[in-house]
């Protein structure tokens, strides 16, 4: 799939004109606008995210394709590959794999699952190979932090609740299980409270010490096992140790100091604590104060007995043998506790051991015997563990998570420092299913790709082991709302539940001290749909707040917002991470009824009774909620009942950025359009009719009449109110959609009356947008939000523009009000943190609140939703939002001088013309810049590589490449000091730029990858350039310039230049023209021949 880059386009022609670039590639992610000036003035934020790599097969996606050439052009020797393969072929891919240098280390042949590491070289090939449907390259994803609620600001807002206690009642707004209908429904079933279920909890790890997870309702062990599902060799996760050296008891010898152990034959290896450093632990796991404490571990490898030396005194005798947890519940302790302190001084772990490993990608000869130290890598693990299935919280028999009789699985895939890699991901899933044989899965874990269609192998995977396993996925929705299209990974697979994050009127009072007037909604952060194939993503949606379990070692600061503390082991938490629990909680009480009354329920039943049931939020998008609240009762109703499922596809138009690359091109499972109205979009207010094709693949052989029913914005959608659906043969539903300005989105229930369910949805989702005209080329909206809500608007961007500039004005005072872009590929541009950017609350010299500037900003549909915070003092919050398309024209793009005198300034000339919204301007100057051009040939997948001398007290490095003769090309770029990659340019075309302000004086090395060239080579041109002041400078007088639309005016200065540039480089300065609020929206350039 290739997408055009306008950025790409003009990043380059600047660069290859002038040698420089603001902004062009970033080195560790975007500038904030008001970041300190380098010269030229520093990049606002990124608004135009790099083109997406054309994937150079179909097992790998345009995102592989980046991650594959980022590990190329870093020298990264191999891999590692989540492969799906094909029914039946696992053992035959892993057998090729083997044969192309890789290393395998998991394979489950039934699920058709393989992890490998592969030479970086054989990654394609490894993609081709027979039997491999998709193929994943490893990365890891950010462990979802909880959304603190410090740092409050704002004045009171009403009475404050005391906070939960001993006498809490079962319904209540801390833990708000209610809110789906569990307390209602374990009244009415007690004995239906999760017992004979099990909830795999896939996370960082849950607390074996927390009182409220001790135990079921029934007196039974409630953690039932406890695993690490990271690789031992893969990953880098030090918990897992080698156990190599071998030594002989009674004493030996280790690392300079002698040991004592019993009589015999064993491996030893170290854990030190300190790698912990970075995640909740902080490198201090016996909870001394100290981050230096190394502990042994010895094993026995014939009877896999494990002891490990938790008082450091070098002698095992005294230390208890420990066995993998599920086998005899052994948990150690390091550190000792001091009962007289709330906070627990020790901390629990577990053993476990993999036999045989593959250790050859670690340098280290045959196989491996590994042990693992099992202590959470964070307080998530153990919070969401508290949602699904806590049992008398705070000592109250009353204060439970949502299924306090089901057991827990624990698995962490989470290493340390907050990040959970995809492979652990995948493994840990795959093995909490198949080996664990838990009965449900929550999974509060996920990211947000550009292209979030569900099409990869981990998505493949999970829908593998949902169906042929029998056991339900619930997986949180992402955190990167509430734009359009924001759902995220690996939610979007197609038979997990993905579930949003709502929030009622009563919690927000209790849990934030916050008043609103809805009684019922969704959070801004919670992700919405659809996917980008138009796909029904999010389901479900649950509570997304909650006061729960931590881990009982760690102290964490009270809820200054609700006026009260909370005691050790507890924290209060929001995210969609909140809300999957609560949902895979209801389930494990669903589950547990079935079992108690011998019902058999399917995944896709249980699919089938919740979306039935769900009971819609008002005034809420189901682009956002999806079907709605879960509701217990409702689905149970339903289970009790036969429920008859069947299977169908759908096909629709869908109008993105990435639509066209789409394996059918343009067509997805559900009318999704976020096109500008010149592009394909749609205008509010004109009607088009689309088509939607629906095919029922299973049920009943001969036709079957089905109902057509429209839920959500049922205004902009109409079809017909029914239609004859013949078994394996697509029908035509004609859909008339007349959307109003902004968001439109709605639920096609397809629905056969004679089953007791809902039996197929589409999704549909349609967005228009406001094209600025001129003069002014601006969108102005005036309104009001309320604490907690939010509104979007959409506007346009046409190509050439080179800045959108949002301004917030018209703030009340104390208002705490922002807002949020995302782009037209549905990802925000900004943080979505509940910290970030609000007037009268955040720092504006991290952020400013009211206005900033979105430079080169990718063409297309962009979304501003403009929220107000929950510590905000008014119910309502006025605002004026203003966006300004802005973009110049500068000529000549560059002034040609064919030789200058040392120390003399010679004067240059532009004219710059205003293609957009009027415009103040002020050019200004800068220190000149040495280069090094040329056009080079390169072949397909060969390298080329260019040495840069850099002086010291140089201001900027910026290289650039493209322009190429083979218009399919895709070549990328990076640049090395020494062994270290500082910058990196791979997206999918050829026109890649790296820029690196102040570099570090010395020799750098640029390497060009002929990453794909259809033709066998191509031209390109190169240049790169240093700038630094010892070289001369550009001078411009600071002349304020008021242009207004297609208006033009002068610019006159001069170039000075004071060096002479060494043989084949020459010099050249640059003139940038910054609007009034600090966005650069154009250049000029100036090219120096020769120096006399």
């Amino acid at each position: 799939m290739r997408q055009q880059s306008s950025r790409g386009r003009r990043a380059l022609t600047a660069l290859l004109a002038s040698g420089m670039v603001a902004g062009a590639a970033a080195l560790s992610g975007p500038a904030p606008a008001n970041a300190a000036p380098v010269q030229p003035p520093a990049p606002a934020p990124v608004a135009d995210p790099a083109t997406p790599k054309n994937a150079p097969t179909d097992e790998l996606d345009s995102h592989d394709a980046e991650l594959l050439a980022q590990a190329e052009s870093s020298g990264a020797q191999a891999v590692t590959l989540i492969i799906s393969t094909e029914t039946g072929q696992a053992s035959d891919v892993a057998a090729e794999v083997k044969k192309l240098g890789g290393t395998v280390s998991q394979r489950y042949d039934k699920v058709g699952y393989v992890l490998a590491s592969v030479p970086t070289a054989k990654v394609v090939k490894t993609a081709k190979l027979a039997g491999v449907s998709a193929v994943d390259l490893d990365e890891k994803i950010q462990l979802p932090g909880p959304d603190q609620t410090g740092g409050a600001k704002g004045s009171a807002q009403g009475a404050t609740l005391s906070g939960p206690d001993a006498k809490t009642p079962a319904a209540n707004p801390y833990m708000p299980t209610e809110e789906i209908g569990s307390v209602a429904f374990k009244k009415k079933h007690p004995t239906w409270d999760g017992r004979g279920v099990t909830i795999g909890i896939m996370d960082s790890g849950v607390d074996l010490d927390h009182p409220a997870l001790k135990q079921t309702t029934t007196g039974e062990r409630k953690i039932v096992d406890w695993v690490t599902a990271t690789d031992p060799v893969f990953e880098g996760d030090a918990t897992w140790r080698a156990m190599a050296t071998q030594v002989t008891g009674p004493t030996f010898t280790y690392l300079g100091a002698t040991w004592t152990a019993p009589t015999g034959t064993w491996k030893i290896n170290r854990f030190t604590e300190a790698i912990t450093a970075a995640s909740a632990p902080a490198g201090d796991v016996n909870r001394d104060g100290d981050t230096t404490d190394v502990f042994g571990i010895l094993y026995n490898a014939d009877t896999h007995d494990i002891r490990v030396d938790v008082n450091q005194n070098r002698d095992f005798t005294d230390d208890a043998v420990m066995r993998p947890y599920r086998e005899k519940f052994d948990v150690g302790h390091f550190g000792i506790d001091k009962p007289a302190t709330p906070v627990v001084e020790s901390m629990p772990f577990v053993v476990e051991y993999r036999e045989d490993v593959d250790a050859s990608a670690a340098g280290l000869p045959g196989l491996t015997d590994y042990v693992n130290i099992g202590i959470p890598e964070d307080l998530h693990g153990t919070h969401v563990a508290g949602i699904t299935a806590a049992n008398d919280m705070l000592g109250n028999r009353n204060f439970d998570g949502q299924a306090p009789g089901a057991k827990i699985v624990s698995s962490r895939a989470c290493s340390w420092g907050g990040g959970c890699t995809a492979a652990a991901l995948t493994t840990g899933m795959v093995d909490l299913v198949v080996n664990r044989h838990v009965d449900v899965v929550n999974m509060s874990i996920g990211g947000l790709p550009a292209l979030n269609d569900g099409n990869n192998a981990r998505s493949d995977l999970y829908n593998k082991l949902i169906k042929d396993y029998g056991v339900q996925m619930f997986i949180s929705a992402g955190n990167s709302g509430p734009g359009v299209n924001t759902i995220g990974d690996p939610s979007v697979a197609s038979d997990v539940v993905s579930v949003a994050a709502s929030v009622s009127k009563d919690t927000w009072l209790s849990n934030y001290g916050s008043v609103v007037k809805k009684e019922n909604a969704l959070f801004n952060f919670s992700s919405r749909g659809p996917r980008e194939d138009g796909g029904f993503k999010p389901n479900l949606a649950a509570p997304g707040s909650a006061i729960s379990t931590i881990n009982t070692w760690i102290e964490e600061p009270g809820i200054p917002e609700a006026g009260y503390t909370l005691p050790i082991g507890y924290y209060h938490a929001n995210g969609t991470s909140m809300a999957s629990p609560q949902a895979a909680g209801g389930a494990a009480l669903l589950l547990s009824a079935a079992k108690a009354t011998d019902l058999d329920v399917t995944p896709a039943q249980l699919r089938r009774a919740l979306y039935t049931a769900a009971e819609p939020i008002k005034n809420t998008s189901v682009a956002g909620q999806g079907n709605g609240m879960m509701d217990v009762n409702g689905t149970w109703s339903l289970l009790a009942k036969t429920v008859e499922t069947r299977t169908y596809t759908s096909s629709a138009p869908v109008c993105t950025p990435f639509s066209a690359g789409f394996a059918t091109p343009n067509q997805g499972q559900g009318i999704f359009n976020r096109c500008a109205s010149g592009s394909g979009g749609l205008k509010a207010g004109q009607s088009k009719t689309l088509t939607v094709k629906v095919t029922r693949t299973s049920g009943p052989k001969a036709a079957v009449t089905h109902r057509l029913s429209w839920v959500g914005d049922k205004g902009s959608f109409r079809s017909q109110s029914s239609l004859s659906l013949p078994l394996n043969k697509a029908v035509n539903i004609s859909v008339t959609v007349t959307p109003e300005e902004g968001l439109n989105s709605a639920i096609l229930k397809v629905d056969d009356p004679k089953t007791s369910v809902t039996d197929f949805e589409v999704l549909n989702t349609v967005v228009t947008s406001v094209v600025p005209k001129k003069p002014a080329f601006a969108m102005v909206a005036e309104d009001s939000v309320e604490r907690n809500s939010s509104n979007s608007y959409f506007v346009t961007v046409p190509e050439g523009a080179t800045a959108l500039q949002v301004d917030l004005s018209g703030i009340a005072t104390g208002s705490q009000t922002r807002w949020i872009a995302i782009n037209p590929w549905g990802v925000p541009v900004e943080s979505t943190s509940s910290l970030a950017c609000y007037t009268n609350f955040s720092d504006a010299a991290a952020c400013k609140p009211q206005e900033r500037a979105y430079e080169n900003p990718m063409p297309g549909v962009w979304e501003l939703e403009v929220e107000s915070r929950r510590t905000s003092p008014s119910l309502r919050n006025p605002y004026e939002l203003t966006a300004k398309v802005q973009g110049v024209t500068v000529e000549p793009a560059t002034v040609e001088l064919p030789s200058v005198t040392a120390g003399v300034a010679t004067p240059v000339t532009w004219t710059v013309k205003n293609n957009f919204g009027p415009l103040r301007l002020t050019a200004t100057g800068g220190p000149l810049g040495s280069a090094k051009s040329a056009r080079p040939t390169i072949e397909n997948g060969a390298t080329q590589e260019y040495s840069v001398v850099v002086p010291a007290g140089a201001a900027r490095l910026d290289v650039a490449i493209g322009n190429v003769s083979d218009g399919a090309a895709d070549l990328d770029l990076a640049v090395f000091l020494g062994a270290v990659r500082v910058g990196i340019a791979a997206d999918g075309d050829s026109e890649e730029a790296v820029s690196i302000p102040n570099p570090a004086a010395g020799t750098y090395r640029v390497v060009v990858d002929g990453y794909a060239v259809p033709s066998g080579t191509t031209l390109y041109d190169y240049r790169d350039v240093f700038i630094s002041p010892a070289l001369g400078a550009t001078t411009v007088p600071a002349t304020v310039l008021n242009l207004a639309n297609g208006a033009s005016a002068p610019v006159t200065g001069s170039v000075t230049a004071v060096a002479v540039p060494e043989a084949g480089r020459s010099l050249f300065g640059e003139m940038t023209l910054v609007t009034d609020e600090g966005a650069v929206v154009g250049r000029g350039t100036v090219s120096i021949g020769a120096v006399n």
